[in-house]
């Protein structure tokens, strides 16, 4: 009390410390109660509200945003690289073939070779979840609804009908390459990049069929008797390059870690597969059975029921 009045004494006879006081001595009782309780309550407070800034400070930004699952995103972005992909290939060979660089038939049947088989490799760029390969269908379905409109003439592209069919009417959309997507899709959907079903049955459409009209074009001059239409060369060129493809794609995805295989046992049942694909591919089909059903279908068959992949 004795040292209150003296420093009340002390203001009153000197006015500026009067004046002065406010600004340099603020009131105690304000903001720091005087109790231990409220002091000890006040310090809790302040902690607590210091560590929220700092929480709120160090927080990444990806923490304000939506929280999106990671295989979503990545089959998301996959999608993408594999339509853009798709597109772009198409496009590029279309460019080739306007500048007169290839010929139109064989750009065609390099879009064949190459289209499914850089598909099929892309699958490996989706995620681990089990939805992923309804995301990679989704290219191969643009491609369906694409090929029916214009195959149904709903809306005409001259560009497209000249760059895949063989001779430029707008039905043959709904034949040929409309089936060879409706392939990539069952393949893509029963076996996955799990199994060799799938792999080897696309491998043998797009590198064993395709390789077989283009050798079978150039060099093709001795034909098999029972079928003028298809030529030894063709036939033996089939065989080989889709065996040659089978295996290379099938390594590709054993090393990957998708499955593991028994490489002799699985050289023999590949040359069987390749063998009776060979056999379907050069049978008379006019009006029956088109080859990119055929050869991928009897391909899943003979592997499955055959040899157990």
């Amino acid at each position: 009390m004795a040292a209150a009045a003296v420093a009340a004494a002390t203001t009153a006879t000197n006015p500026k410390l009067s004046l002065l006081r406010p600004h340099f001595c603020p009131p105690r009782h304000a903001f720091y109660p005087t109790t231990p309780y409220l002091n000890l309550h006040g310090l809790r407070n302040a902690s607590t509200f210091i560590q929220k800034q700092r929480r709120l400070l160090l927080l990444p930004p990806r923490a304000f945003t939506l929280d999106v699952p990671g295989p979503l995103l990545q089959d998301a972005g996959a999608t993408i690289i594999v339509v853009g992909g798709a597109y772009g290939l198409v496009a590029g060979f279309d460019y080739l073939t306007q500048r007169q660089i290839i010929e139109q038939n064989l750009s065609r049947k390099l879009v064949h070779i190459l289209s499914g088989l850089l598909y099929m490799g892309c699958w490996p760029i989706f995620s681990t979840s089990t939805d992923a390969r309804y995301f990679a269908v989704i290219a191969p379905l643009l491609n369906c609804t694409r090929l029916l409109v214009h195959g149904l003439s709903l809306v005409p592209n001259e560009d497209l009908i000249k760059s895949v069919t063989r001779e430029g009417k707008p039905e043959e959309l709904l034949r040929g390459p409309l089936y060879y997507v409706l392939m990539l899709i069952l393949s893509s959907l029963l076996f996955w990049r799990d199994s060799p079903i799938g792999v080897v049955s696309l491998s043998m459409m797009c590198g064993g069929d395709g390789i077989a009209d283009i050798m079978g074009r150039r060099f093709g001059l001795h034909k098999i008797p029972y079928n003028k239409q298809k030529s030894w060369v063709g036939s033996i060129s089939m065989f080989m390059v889709g065996f040659l493809v089978s295996v290379g794609m099938l390594y590709y995805f054993s090393k990957l870690g998708y499955f593991e295989l028994d490489w002799l046992k699985t050289m023999e049942r590949v040359a069987m597969v390749a063998i009776v694909a060979t056999l379907v591919e050069s049978l008379p089909t006019k009006g029956g059975l088109d080859d990119n059903i055929s050869v991928p279908l009897v391909s899943m068959l003979t592997a499955y029921l055959s040899f157990g992949f």
